[in-house]
C-alpha cells in the first residue's frame, strides 16, 4: 500500500525526541525521506537509527534554528542529498517558565530567537528548495500561541508569533504551490513536560485545564502534522490546527 507522503522529502527541526522524532518517525511510516536536526547529537543520532531502520533514506545535521548561516548550510546539505524540499516541518522549540516580572531581556531575546526567529529563517530559507514543486510548511506552535497562560511571557508572545507568521506566510506563499499551516499542542508528554505533567500539584493544574483530562502522547499530534504533511490536506492553508484536548475550546 502506498504511504500517505510515499516519495516526498520532509524536512524535521528539533528532531532528536519528543514530538521531533515522533514527527520523522511517522511520516517515514508513510513513505517520506527524511532529514532531521537538532542540537542535541546523541537525541539526533537516536532518531536517526530509527528512521533508517524503517527503510527510508535518511539525513541529519547538527543544528541551531536560531542561526541564520546553519540554515544556508541545511539548505545547501538538503539540496545535496535529495534536490528538493516537500514538507518542512517547524518543531524545534523551548520552553521558559517565567513570570513577566521575573523574565530578564537575555531569556525574552532566547525565547524568542528559538521559538519564533526559528520558523522564519526556516520557511525564508527553505523556500527556493520548494519553490518549483510546491508542498507544505508546518510551524509547530502552541495552545498558550493562541490564549495565555500563566508563567509564559515569553512563550506566549512566540507561539503567537508563528501562529501570525503562519498566516502571513501562507499569503505570500500560495503562489508557489506552497501551503503554511500551524499546529497547537497542549499538554503533551515529552521530555520537556514530564516533570511539569507529573508533579502531583503542578501536573493536577495542567490537565484540569483541558476538557479531556489527561496528556496526549507525541504521536497524537504527528498525525495532525502528518495530515497536513499530506494531500489530504490539499485545500487547506493558513489554518491553526488545535491538539490541545479541548483547552482553547472553553
Amino acid at each position: 500500500m502506498t504511504g500517505r507522503v510515499q516519495g516526498k522529502v520532509a524536512l524535521i527541526t528539533g528532531a532528536a525526541g519528543g514530538m521531533g522524532r515522533t514527527h520523522a518517525q511517522l511520516l517515514a511510516e508513510q513513505g517520506a525521506d527524511i532529514f532531521v536536526t537538532d542540537i542535541n547529537e546523541a537525541g539526533l543520532a537516536e532518531t536517526v537509527a530509527l528512521v533508517k531502520s524503517l527503510g527510508v533514506k535518511v539525513e541529519s545535521a547538527l543544528h541551531d534554528v536560531a542561526d541564520e548561516n546553519h540554515w544556508q548550510q541545511i539548505a545547501d546539505q538538503a539540496k545535496q542529498a535529495f534536490g528538493r524540499v516537500d514538507i518542512l516541518v517547524n518543531n524545534a522549540g523551548i520552553a521558559m517558565p517565567r513570570r513577566l516580572e521575573d523574565t530578564t531581556t537575555q531569556e525574552w531575546d532566547l525565547v524568542m530567537a528559538i521559538n519564533a526567529k526559528g520558523p522564519f529563517l526556516g520557511c525564508r530559507t527553505i523556500l527556493p528548495l520548494m519553490k518549483e514543486a510546491g508542498g507544505s510548511i508546518i510551524n509547530i506552535s502552541s495552545a498558550y500561541g493562541i490564549v495565555g497562560g500563566p508563567n509564559a511571557a515569553a512563550y506566549n508572545a512566540s507561539k503567537g508569533a508563528v501562529r501570525m507568521l503562519t498566516k502571513g506566510a501562507a499569503i505570500d506563499l500560495a503562489r508557489y504551490g506552497i501551503r503554511v499551516n500551524s499546529v497547537h499542542p497542549g499538554v503533551i508528554r515529552t521530555g520537556m513536560t514530564e516533570e511539569y505533567i507529573d508533579d502531583p500539584k503542578i501536573g493536577e493544574m495542567l490537565l484540569s485545564t483541558q476538557i479531556q483530562k489527561r496528556a496526549a502522547e507525541p504521536r497524537e499530534v504527528s498525525q495532525v502534522v502528518l495530515f497536513l504533511a499530506s494531500e489530504e490536506s490539499s485545500f487547506v492553508t493558513g489554518a491553526e490546527y488545535t491538539a490541545d484536548g479541548g483547552f482553547t475550546a472553553q
